[in-house]
Formats: structure tokens, C-alpha cells, sequence
């Protein structure tokens, strides 16, 4: 019987493929959790053969969760709506053997779901389109990755520039080439565009 931790805040599509899955003769899922706390705790108290999460959650992500149990002997499937190639990569980073879209069948998630316990990969093919249309390398030197992740940190300009040896000056002039060669607005965005592309890790 293979058993399976199912994770994901939406509790009527946790409640779906619970029903879904158990249908099947030889899985049974042991645990649900609606956040990536309560799925590390189910994941220690089951020891699952594979984890199957979604990437949005409250408290930890599926791939928080992922990289935190990243060299144990766990299979995780990451099921998910976001088809970001950023997130694809982080998942692969942390040694997910599945990453298949939410819209998929079931019959799909059950097959994956076998594929991966014969110890091999699967991953939904439009996810793979994608990554190869929109790849794209960091463009931010290591000074400025530094910036960026003080400013992450929630540090203030002065503080940044005393950490570094900067003068304020110079600190905001690397934050304007960093909104720029990112293509954002602000700080906030920076930040959320660095971690989406991956490039944070």
C-alpha cells in the first residue's frame, strides 16, 4: 500500500482528492494538512511514501517544505496552478520527483503517483514548455544580489550602506539599476520577482 500525505489549503479540493485517491486499491492517504506546518508534522508522524503538495499555503509553501526535506526518503509531487518557471525550478532544486498542474485528471495524479514510486520522474509537459521559453539568467551582478537581499532583510538604505561600506548614495543608485534591470516599480516587487524566477537559491 503506498501511503500518501496530502497538503493543501483549499479544503474542498483536499477533500476531492482525498476521496479520489482512496478509491484507488493500493494508496491510501494517512494524513491531510491545510498548511507546510501541519504537513512537516504529518510527514514525521506518517513517514508517507510520497507527499503530495500544493505550492501556495499558508505558514511554509510546498516548497519550503520541500527543500526542509530535501536528502530524506521522501517522493514529493508537487501539485500546483502556478506554472512559473522560477517555482520549477526551486522544486527541482529540492529534489521534487513530480510537479503536475492542478487542471490535470486524476487519473493523471494516480499515474504520476506510480511512475514516482518506481523511482522515476514526471513532470506536466506544458511546465517543461515553459521553462524552456522563459529561462532567463540572473541579471543582477553579486553586489547587487547582496543589495537586494539586505533590502529583503528589511533593511533601511543607511543601514545597507553601513553594512557594506556604502554611502547612502551609492546604495540607492544599485536599488534604481536593480528596479530597473528587473523591471519593477519597487522594493516589494524586486524582491517577489527575484524569488519567482528562482534566483534567490
Amino acid at each position: 500500500m503506498i501511503k500518501i500525505v496530502l497538503a493543501e489549503d483549499q479544503g474542498m479540493l483536499l477533500g476531492a482528492m482525498q476521496a479520489l485517491i482512496n478509491m484507488e486499491d493500493d494508496m491510501e492517504v494517512v494524513a491531510t494538512a491545510r498548511n507546510g506546518v501541519e504537513a512537516l508534522t504529518a510527514i514525521t508522524e506518517h513517514q508517507p511514501d510520497i507527499i503530495i503538495m500544493d505550492i501556495e499555503m499558508p505558514e511554509k509553501t510546498g516548497l519550503d517544505v520541500a527543500e526542509e526535506i530535501k536528502g530524506q526518503d521522501y517522493k514529493v509531487v508537487i501539485l500546483t496552478t502556478f506554472a512559473r518557471p522560477g517555482y520549477f525550478e526551486r522544486a527541482k532544486k529540492a529534489g521534487v520527483r513530480g510537479y503536475l498542474l492542478k487542471d490535470s485528471p486524476i487519473e493523471e495524479l494516480v499515474n504520476a503517483i506510480r511512475v514516482i514510486m518506481d523511482g522515476r520522474r514526471i513532470y506536466a509537459p506544458e511546465l517543461i514548455d515553459i521553462v524552456y521559453e522563459e529561462t532567463v539568467e540572473n541579471p543582477l551582478t553579486e553586489r547587487e544580489t547582496e543589495v537586494l537581499g539586505l533590502v529583503a532583510e528589511g533593511k533601511t538604505t543607511k543601514e545597507i550602506a553601513k553594512e557594506l561600506f556604502l554611502s547612502p548614495g551609492t546604495v540607492r543608485n544599485y536599488i534604481s539599476t536593480i528596479l530597473d534591470k528587473l523591471e519593477v516599480s519597487n522594493r516589494i516587487e524586486a524582491i517577489v520577482r527575484y524569488k519567482e524566477k528562482g534566483w534567490n537559491k
